[in-house]
């Protein structure tokens, strides 16, 4: 990297899942828009002609003359190309494709067991887990001979089990996991308060809270605005909109496949007492099956959806067209900040920020003091040049411990069934998760993983056969 006026220029980037339809034109093109930054971006995939066409895109980027981060993209072939003399890592990949995904989310509705994500709890953010965790071996086993002093950046669901995968085989890693389900419950704060207090153009990010939790099961303990109490103004908001739900939710959010009206933060708070900070598909699928999720008519009564993987692969099919569009120079990537902090955390760790953000880390500094410190927790952080300091969190109160401790078991349960190829700790792992626990029996438990794995074999160690 060089240093100069503070700006970085000459930085180095790895991007595993570079020919991601989606996420990486959001990456692509917050980079653009930064002047702080620049350099080479190697690109690599599986499916390498997508990361031909993103490398395509990304230097149609860097040719217009509206942007001002200048980057060279390049297609390479293999982890040990794309790693050797790297800066940061960059991992967004689908593990497998959504026919596994198909399998993950539906196969369990046969036993009533029904999902609104189906990537990181339930059982079908186990069984992704399973698949999920050969693949992020073999991406720590290369950082730790290429590029072992990088940045590892992880966007990739189940956030916990890939965050805790990458220390598991490297323990000297300096990996950690974005997610942007925070800033959203930040954004309703925001909502609810300038409704309340007829406030106007308040921002996210003055918004300060205590974050404490796990990936998609996060909670604040505190929330305030230039010195304003926002327990008390959140509190009273859902007491006069607890059947409504959030004012400013898409009011079409039955017809919409990521849309809710918050009704279930608004439930879990008038019950435990903390602002529940993840999107409702994601809080639901941590609760017990016969609450949020029993039955399709429940979720709607909730006011969320259940995403199905139709639409899903309907999606990537709209995507691909874009992706050729886009590589063909027949449409232009629209210059719009996305509101992620992904790239305010690299500028950080350059040395040219100093920045406080939420981040999937392993638990070492007991930053919640309550939880083992082998487990990833989500919670604030300090970036800053070549340092990501934990803040301590404090305690997760008994009544959501009960509720985040199951998760954090498993966790560790379905590392130790992919590891060492145990499909009766996988099947521990299913007994012990909410959504499953208390809606079947133990022979129709493991007759549903047996069959979850028999269709995601492809991307599992051969071993696996023997096991269903």
């Amino acid at each position: 990297m060089i240093y100069k006026d503070n700006k970085v220029s000459d930085l180095k980037i790895a991007y595993i899942g570079g020919g991601s339809r989606g996420w990486a034109w959001t990456f692509m093109t917050d980079l653009s828009m930064e002047p702080a930054l620049s350099g080479t971006i190697r690109l690599y995939d599986i499916d390498n002609e997508a990361a031909k066409n993103n490398e395509i895109i990304g230097n149609s980027l860097t040719n217009r003359s509206d942007t001002v981060g200048k980057w060279d993209y390049t297609t390479v072939s293999n982890l040990k190309e794309a790693l050797t003399d790297i800066d940061f890592v960059i991992i967004s990949i689908l593990p497998g494709t959504f026919d596994e995904m198909a399998s993950d989310v539906h196969l369990p509705e046969r036993l009533g067991i029904y999902q609104s994500v189906g990537d990181t709890a339930g059982p079908g953010g186990l069984v992704r887990g399973l698949r999920t965790i050969p693949m992020f071996v073999e991406i720590a086993e290369a950082v730790k001979d290429y590029a072992p002093n990088a940045w590892v950046i992880n966007y990739t669901n189940p956030m916990s089990v890939c965050v805790k995968t990458l220390y598991h085989v490297f323990p000297a890693i300096k990996a950690f996991g974005c997610c942007h389900e925070v800033f959203g419950t930040q954004k309703v704060l925001k909502g609810i308060l300038e409704s309340s207090l007829k406030l106007s153009e308040v921002n996210r990010s003055d918004i300060h809270v205590n974050v404490l939790g796990i990936n998609h099961f996060t909670w604040f303990d505190s929330a305030s605005y230039k010195g304003i109490d926002l327990f008390p103004i959140y509190k009273d908001y859902i007491a006069k909109n607890y059947e409504e739900g959030y004012h400013e939710a898409d009011k079409n959010w039955a017809n919409s496949t990521f849309s809710c009206a918050h009704r279930v933060k608004f439930d879990l708070f008038n019950r435990y007492g903390l602002i529940a900070a993840a999107g409702d598909r994601h809080l639901a699928e941590f609760m017990p099956g016969d609450e949020y999720l029993k039955n399709p008519e429940t979720v709607t009564s909730w006011k969320f959806g259940l995403t199905t993987v139709d639409w899903r692969k309907k999606d990537l099919e709209e995507r691909l067209a874009k992706s050729k569009r886009l590589a063909a120079g027949e449409e232009t990537v629209e210059l719009k900040p996305s509101g992620e902090e992904g790239i305010l955390l690299i500028k950080a760790l350059c040395g040219l920020e100093r920045v406080i953000s939420n981040v999937n880390i392993p638990n070492t500094d007991k930053q919640i003091s309550n939880l083992p410190e082998s487990a990833i927790v989500e919670t604030n952080a300090v970036f800053e040049r070549d340092r990501v300091r934990p803040i301590q969190a404090g305690e997760i109160p008994e009544n959501i411990l009960s509720l985040v401790k199951p998760h954090v078991d498993n966790h560790e349960l379905i590392l130790e069934a992919a590891i060492s190829i145990n499909k009766e700790k996988a099947l521990e792992a299913f007994l012990n998760d909410p959504l499953i626990k208390n809606q079947c029996t133990k022979e129709e438990a493991s007759k549903l993983l047996d069959d979850m794995i028999k269709n995601t074999l492809t991307y599992l160690p051969s071993e696996w056969a023997e096991q269903v």
